[in-house]
């Protein structure tokens, strides 16, 4: 049986009708409800839902780290809560998944952002003394997005989500190159829903400004991260594209945001595999978001950029993807991103 929320709503007014969902018995039975909200709009947060929620004891998630969340966890242990509501963005909704995880109760997420398909996915990005790292979590019990807080969130963080989920379709040729040329087992269920996601986006001709688009854009996240549960791992929404993020990632910190570098990521493996309908198509959708395309876009050169992809097999050991197929020597890689830049920059 594929597991799926009790419940998906994207709306504007979510977090204000959250205590009608809370009020749902195969969600909570005794009113024990823990709140988890972020440093950025807490205050606003609490003052919606404090109203609604008298037996409700909330949080503040400091950051998206590994102790944020274990300090979270503790607290949530402590407590005796049935179940804990994570409303915010991606770092405010991982640390509480991984909290939830670590106290063994149900979480509900609360989206105000769409940035990436960390909403449903059943893993949690938490800043580390090591870096980053991706930590394996049941996926949420209810998802709601609030389409008013989405509206006020940063555009370049919501414009990231497109290219997230475009490059689905990147990791979909990947994982099928790993079963045609190493026999990896596929899940046909799980490449439908991740490209489904894609494609019921790259094609649209409006934007992050209208709430149709927003619809569609939160609903092919939720359907991304619930591809990975049916898979039971990342495979269907990250091949090269993020394996190339995540040197990035690692070479030059603070460069760009995850969905940005998905996207030039995707857009880049698909330049590799020389297909052009494809990546035309990709850069296309990137470019009609206002998502980077090139290196420089995103304040790289193209010698960085190029050591990162020759990073980039490192970064998930065992994946194999269009980068390992090829395995290109550094000049080699290095001439291919020149031939991309001079392909698709401006």
């Amino acid at each position: 049986m594929l597991p799926a929320p009790l419940t998906m709503q994207v709306r504007r007014g979510a977090v204000v009708e959250l205590g009608a969902l809370l009020a749902d018995s195969r969600v909570a039975t005794s009113g024990r409800v823990a709140v988890a909200v972020g440093p950025g709009q807490g205050d606003h947060i609490e003052s919606l839902i404090a109203p609604q929620l008298d037996e409700a004891e909330v949080f503040r998630v400091a950051d998206g780290s590994v102790d944020a969340a274990v300090t979270l966890g503790a607290d949530l242990r402590k407590g005796a809560y049935e179940v804990v509501v994570g409303v915010g963005g991606g770092k405010t909704i991982d640390a509480t998944k991984y909290a939830a995880s670590l106290a063994g109760i149900p979480m509900v997420a609360v989206a105000t952002n769409l940035s990436h398909d960390g909403i449903c996915s059943p893993t949690a990005s938490l800043v580390h003394e090591g870096g980053k790292g991706t930590f394996g979590v049941p996926m949420p019990l209810a998802i709601l997005v609030d389409l008013d807080f989405v509206h006020n969130a940063p555009k370049q963080l919501i414009r990231a989500g497109v290219g997230d989920v475009v490059s689905n379709l990147s990791a979909i040729d990947d994982w099928q190159l790993g079963n045609t040329e190493r026999g990896e087992p596929i899940d046909g269920l799980a490449c439908s829903m991740a490209r489904t996601a894609a494609e019921a986006l790259i094609g649209r001709t409006d934007s992050i400004e209208s709430d149709a688009f927003l619809t569609v854009l939160a609903e092919s996240l939720i359907l991304s991260g619930m591809s990975m549960v049916v898979a039971g791992s990342s495979r269907p929404a990250s091949g090269g594209d993020h394996e190339i993020m995540h040197a990035v990632d690692q070479l030059f910190p603070g460069t760009s945001n995850h969905g940005e570098l998905a996207g030039i990521g995707a857009a880049f493996c698909f330049f590799l595999r020389e297909d052009k309908a494809r990546v035309t198509q990709v850069v296309d959708c990137l470019r009609q978001h206002e998502l980077p395309v090139v290196p420089a876009d995103i304040g790289l050169s193209d010698e960085q950029f190029a050591e990162a992809v020759a990073l980039a097999p490192a970064t998930r050991p065992g994946r194999y993807t269009i980068l390992e197929h090829l395995r290109m020597q550094d000049n080699e890689i290095r001439d291919r991103v020149g031939d991309y830049v001079r392909a698709f920059g401006r």
